[in-house]
């Protein structure tokens, strides 16, 4: 048996997970979501990124996030190819900051206006 604490929403659920031959059981969790992450969590963890790149003409960095969770595995990868961005101004919340990240098939977007 296998203890998580879900990440999913703020309710920190504590659920408990089960496997057996190959089979995944989910208790204790406190929806639907808990337990799809729990599965994730179990067979293909992943996590949303965020991180802060550089503005051109400025001092203030611009968070960004990836716009959906990536394979833990490929965290290292993402990060070296945030490091290396750099973008023109002005960015508003939600813009496409680098497509297809690291090839995940995963966009980096901007999480702040700068004009």
């Amino acid at each position: 048996m296998r203890e998580l604490t879900c990440i999913v929403c703020p309710m920190g659920c504590r659920i408990k997970v089960y496997e057996d031959n190959g089979q995944i059981r989910v208790e204790d969790q406190g929806c639907r979501r808990g337990e799809l992450y729990a599965r994730d969590e179990m067979t293909a963890p992943k996590r949303v990124v965020t991180s802060v790149v550089a503005v051109q003409g400025c001092s203030e960095l611009l968070p960004v996030k990836t716009a959906a969770p990536v394979p833990k595995e490929a965290i290292f990868r993402v990060m070296e190819e945030i490091r290396q961005v750099t973008v023109e101004k002005p960015v508003r919340i939600g813009d496409v900051i680098r497509e297809n990240l690291a090839g995940t098939g995963i966009a980096l977007i901007a999480t702040k206006h700068i004009q």
